[in-house]
């Protein structure tokens, strides 16, 4: 049945407007002189809104105080070096295979690994590339293990940094450090923290010659044992 909205609501506006039509009452109720009346969302479901908006973040942070979720423990478990060369003498080139495991010792704590790039440095100066590790869950108590190999050819260093890798080439051990740059996110339950970024440094003493600690792996590789604890700044 079509109703009009002077006759319906009782006003007398000399001009009729049908609900339902292009004239000021589509969708919305009559009851005012020169329009309707828009529906408004109830109160209790901003209420609602608010009090999960902050109820939510409190639950969270009351869990993690009690529970005091610790920093992830990462260990560079060894190294193969395949190519370690120094030309130019300001040139560097590297490629190593690792092995890295992180163990999470919170028991009901779950982290998320967003992003990690692994790359090696000598004296602060980068003379990899980097290279990615796939995004990973790890829950409680868990330990992850990852095997990236880094790269690098050519790569440019400073005159000094030069003269000091070809001084320690020569002595028998090289001091490079492994470091882990990325993004983790911690999870309680069904909450979910927003990003941490993680920096880690492991040492690395690679050693030539006589000095050498490795062990030869094929024709051109050399395997050393490291099991070195890294430091985890978050």
């Amino acid at each position: 049945m079509t109703t009009t909205c002077g006759k319906e609501c009782g006003h007398d506006h000399g001009k009729d407007c049908e609900c339902g039509h292009d004239h000021g009452c589509k969708d919305c109720e009559c009851g005012h002189d020169h329009g309707c009346k828009v529906t408004k969302i109830p109160r209790w479901v901003f209420i609602g809104l608010l009090i999960f908006c902050f109820t939510v973040p409190v639950i969270f942070l009351i869990t993690r105080a009690i529970l005091q979720p610790t920093k992830p423990q990462f260990v560079l478990q060894d190294a193969t070096v395949y190519a370690l060369n120094i030309s130019a003498p300001n040139f560097v080139s590297t490629t190593i295979s690792l092995t890295i495991s992180s163990r999470n010792s919170n028991n009901n704590i779950g982290i998320y690994y967003d992003h990690l790039d692994v790359y090696a440095t000598y004296q602060d100066q980068q003379i990899t590339y980097y290279t990615a590790i796939p995004p990973t869950y790890q829950g409680g108590s868990n330990v992850n293990v990852w095997s990236p190999y880094i790269l690098g050819s050519n790569v440019p260093v400073a005159p000094n940094n030069g003269m000091s890798l070809c001084q320690e080439e020569a002595d028998g051990a090289i001091k490079l450090s492994i470091k882990i740059h990325g993004r983790m996110r911690w999870k309680v339950g069904i909450v979910t923290t927003g990003d941490y970024h993680l920096y880690i440094t492991c040492p690395a003493l690679i050693t030539f010659g006589s000095h050498s600690t490795g062990i030869p792996v094929g024709d051109a590789a050399v395997k050393y044992q490291l099991v070195q604890s890294c430091n985890v700044n978050m």
